[in-house]
């Protein structure tokens, strides 16, 4: 029994040589991603190194003033009123501190997010390309494959939205009560500068 085969049962080789092409820029892709993930973790370094030398340098700069401002005291009762009066600005500068290392961590990770979405948004409409021209050449009686293909698919994807959503509102959360935190901190630090005064 001979069966008949033509070429409509094998893929075309200008398609076969196109997919291969694109999977090949699949490294690329990725070793772009690496150095923009790289150059963006390294610009929030940079920034928090110069913050933390700028830190380091206003707190010695605020102690040496302050220190020198406790040596003047005349009386035990001046001592502990400027020490007081010198906490408050300490107490801001805390958390002023804080929220520029939470702003500079917000920023690096907006940029990483944002930039892991696109990329996930491009390799899932890539991969689905493929996929697509792969089950369009599937053989005659493979619908329930394909269609059981393009389910496992859209559920993956649904699955990665629900993800990517649960992380943002988290990060929301977060960001939230840090800031409510800071706000109380400020609040308190005022209060206790306007009873010592």
């Amino acid at each position: 029994m001979q069966q008949n085969i033509s070429n409509d049962d094998y893929p075309n080789p200008t398609e076969i040589i196109i997919m291969t092409t694109t999977l090949q820029d699949f490294p690329k892709s990725s070793f772009n991603f690496a150095l923009f993930f790289a150059k963006t973790s390294f610009d929030g370094i940079e920034r928090m190194a110069l913050l933390n030398l700028a830190a380091a340098r206003s707190v010695f700069e605020t102690s040496l003033s302050n220190i020198t401002a406790l040596l003047g005291a005349k009386d035990v009762q001046a001592f502990v009123s400027l020490q007081k009066e010198l906490a408050s600005p300490s107490i801001e500068k805390g958390v002023e501190y804080s929220r520029n290392v939470i702003a500079i961590a917000a920023e690096t990770k907006d940029k990483l997010a944002k930039e892991v979405e696109t990329k996930v948004a491009e390799t899932n409409a890539q991969v689905s390309g493929y996929v697509e021209k792969a089950l369009a050449s599937a053989p005659a009686g493979s619908e329930v494959a394909v269609a059981a293909v393009k389910t496992a698919i859209k559920s993956a994807n649904d699955a990665m939205d629900g993800i990517n959503k649960a992380a943002k509102q988290a990060a929301e959360v977060a960001e939230a009560s840090v800031t409510a935190a800071t706000q109380a901190s400020i609040k308190a630090a005022k209060v206790v500068t306007t009873k010592a005064a």
